[in-house]
């Protein structure tokens, strides 16, 4: 028998859904690079409900409990005397999300004597200090591509947000207002703008896509440059540097997984690089930036707008900076939790949980480090090593 510690973000505040907007859940039949999507024998929950938080339980609790395993879903994950933590000395596997992280510090990693594998239900094992796991042998690995579609929308959907000003606007609003003055101070047109992605990977590329309808001038930097035949398509110019891509472009997206080489990459000296006013969205992950850099850009208005979905520690303490800072869209890491997503990624969870327990291979593009080492779809985007310090302040979000 395996112990399966699954944490997951807690259900909504007014009671778990008894009902939902839509009766159907359109999905694709594959991705766009041709990779199908998650393939488990079987599914235990109705696609379109929410499965990533704790009631939801990723639809796993049937498929694990007839096999004779023990599964713990709980949202308690930071601080000693948490759930995760009083229950890890025994685990065999934990799953967690980007959105609501269990961070497996190197310190949880060497606790858990038993621990054989950590899964990321999503996209992004940054939570995970990789170069612990590789020296305790621990795989980890994740749902490559479920929800790199829906990131991409969030990113375009964020874009349109701070250029056209939406946020104030709807404000307006809400509060019985009707100052359109106010509106169209801060509100432009996207046409025309120099766009550019940091990262052309699923999600990169997928934003380049959604945005050359719009008539922009696309820009991106990537370190594997995409096909000639696609930069025609696109009519996209490469940059090697962040330093050349920033200093032309009028919107940066940051589409790059968090490792050591990224961490805090956007930071005082990156952003005085940046066109004055221009707009910063970032859907990949909080510590790429430099959490008080971006503030004060934003108040010098060297940057027009900060979109982010992303931060870090997550969940975010209520002083957090973000929260008040001006000219800011952000959310609290939904992008990649949409329910069309959650029915991908816990799928591709059930996936990965039958590979292991029937001592199959995990296909390479869910794997981050196995067998000592970075492997598959890690050793292509990741670096060994570690960007879960501070973490820890995680554990304030629940001292307010």
């Amino acid at each position: 028998m395996a112990k399966i510690i699954c944490v997951l973000y807690d259900d909504p505040v007014s009671g778990y859904p008894k009902t939902y907007a839509r009766d159907d859940l359109p999905q694709p039949e594959r991705y766009p690079d041709g990779q199908t999507l998650p393939t488990p024998k079987a599914i235990d929950f109705k696609p379109g409900t929410l499965l990533g938080s704790v009631s939801g339980e990723l639809g796993l609790r049937k498929y694990l409990e007839a096999n004779g395993h023990q599964l713990i879903v709980t949202s308690s994950k930071d601080g000693a005397d948490s759930v995760l933590d009083r229950e890890l000395h025994d685990a065999e596997i934990v799953i967690s999300q980007p959105f609501w992280p269990a961070y497996m510090t190197a310190e949880r990693i060497a606790k858990a004597r038993k621990l054989k594998m950590i899964v990321t239900a999503g996209i992004g094992s940054d939570h995970t200090d990789l170069q612990a796991a590789m020296e305790h042998n621990v795989t980890v690995a994740e749902v490559t591509y479920c929800n790199s579609n829906s990131v991409a929308e969030h990113v375009v959907m964020t874009t349109l947000a701070l250029v056209r000003n939406y946020i104030p606007s709807y404000k307006q609003v809400i509060n019985g207002g009707w100052n359109i003055a106010d509106c169209v101070s801060r509100s432009y047109d996207l046409e025309s703008m120099n766009v550019g992605t940091v990262a052309a990977g699923r999600i990169g590329l997928r934003v380049l896509r959604l945005l050359k309808p719009f008539d922009v001038k696309l820009h991106y930097l990537d370190r594997h440059r995409l096909s000639a035949s696609v930069e025609k398509e696109l009519n996209l110019t490469h940059h090697t540097s962040l330093e050349s891509l920033t200093k032309v472009c009028d919107v940066v997206t940051l589409n790059c997984p968090l490792h050591p080489e990224t961490e805090h990459m956007i930071n005082a000296k990156t952003l005085a690089n940046f066109k004055r006013g221009a707009y910063l969205i970032n859907t990949a992950r909080g510590k790429l930036c430099d959490r008080d850099a971006i503030v004060a850009a934003l108040e010098s208005g060297q940057l027009a707008g900060y979109g982010g979905d992303v931060w870090f520690p997550q969940p975010a303490p209520a002083d957090h900076p973000w929260r008040t800072m001006p000219h800011h869209g952000m959310t609290p890491h939904i992008s990649g939790t949409s329910l069309s997503a959650q029915a991908r990624y816990a799928a591709g969870t059930r996936e990965i949980l039958e590979c292991y327990f029937e001592k199959r291979p995990i296909r390479d593009e869910y794997l981050i480090v196995q067998s000592g080492k970075l492997a598959g779809v890690g050793a292509h985007s990741y670096s060994a090593g570690n960007a879960t310090k501070g973490s820890e302040e995680a554990a304030r979000f629940n001292k307010k």
